[in-house]
């Protein structure tokens, strides 16, 4: 296990920076998405859309304040869209959380009917922070081909499509095909979109931010089946959420089709391959190399 540790206060400041205020007749379902984003986390896409962004920015020579100023709403957009997949994950009708990073979900604290408006209002929001950057940015085309990634990434082309696939065939059993396409879609799109967005808003080739795209791919399918390992072998302390929910609501997973050894094979696997392919990419790429085997060898 990697006992690397990144500073997220300036992460953090800068998503936090883009919440709406917390007012008007629409404030609690306000307070309910930013809670949920309040609420703990990794920040793991932004940091890693940040991190992607200084390699490309430093190369072409940029100022630190410019490519921030750039990269930031879309930090915040893809926290939110994040927040909204976990918000809605957990809801009744998916897979009946009560519990997130230690505290009771959003919507066992909100309601139900709150909880999925609450959802619904962090991917709106999210593209509504991203569009407003977009329009103000002295680089628009970096810009507009930045919010088409997230909302590539966030829809049925991604995220929202993988997370389909996986509602409409729980409880059936799976082969490595489908598994390889939910893994794919409902976790690495976001990944694959933190690391294409910061090479695009940093000043990347085409060809680089298919690399991204590449290397988000194994970071993405590496930490969910590190998810499958740790929902069978961690503790609800050590997670913050309930064990065994894979189980519970009768979902194939990587280690249920292939057990814990050949799991634990195909994260290092997969690693390996998205560190070979971060050598494409300029400067000094250590700090990137030092997160992604921080998420694949996590132990919470």
């Amino acid at each position: 296990m990697s006992d690397f540790s990144y500073d997220t206060a300036e992460i953090n400041r800068l998503i936090l920076s883009f919440l709406p205020e917390e007012d008007g007749m629409q404030r609690t379902v306000i307070r309910a998405m930013n809670e949920a984003v309040r609420n703990g986390g990794k920040r793991i896409r932004p940091i890693l859309m940040y991190e992607t962004c200084r390699l490309f920015a430093d190369a072409c020579g940029e100022e630190r304040d410019s490519w921030v100023r750039d990269v930031a709403p879309f930090m915040a957009a893809i926290e939110m869209i994040h927040t909204f997949s976990l918000i809605h994950d957990d809801l009744p009708c998916m897979d009946n959380d009560t519990l997130r990073r230690g505290k009771p979900t959003t919507w066992y604290t909100y309601g139900e009917a709150m909880g999925t408006l609450a959802g619904d209002a962090l991917m709106l929001e999210a593209m509504y922070v991203a569009g407003k950057c977009a329009a103000a940015s002295e680089n628009p085309q970096r810009a507009a081909e930045a919010v088409r990634i997230l909302g590539e990434k966030s829809g049925v082309r991604g995220m929202l499509g993988g997370q389909s696939v996986d509602v409409e065939e729980t409880g059936k059993p799976l082969d490595e095909k489908q598994i390889d396409f939910i893994y794919r879609l409902k976790t690495a799109a976001l990944i694959e979109a933190s690391f294409m967005i910061g090479a695009v808003l940093g000043g990347a080739t085409a060809h680089e931010t298919e690399i991204a795209e590449e290397i988000g791919t194994n970071v993405g399918i590496a930490f969910q089946i590190r998810d499958d390992i740790l929902d069978e072998i961690s503790t609800e302390q050590e997670l913050g959420k309930p064990i065994h929910s894979d189980e519970r609501n009768q979902k194939t997973t990587y280690v249920r089709l292939y057990g814990l050894e050949k799991a634990e094979q195909e994260v290092k696997r997969l690693t390996a391959e998205a560190e070979k392919l971060l050598e494409e990419f300029p400067g000094d790429r250590s700090t990137l190399i030092s997160l992604i085997r921080m998420l694949t060898e996590r132990k919470n």
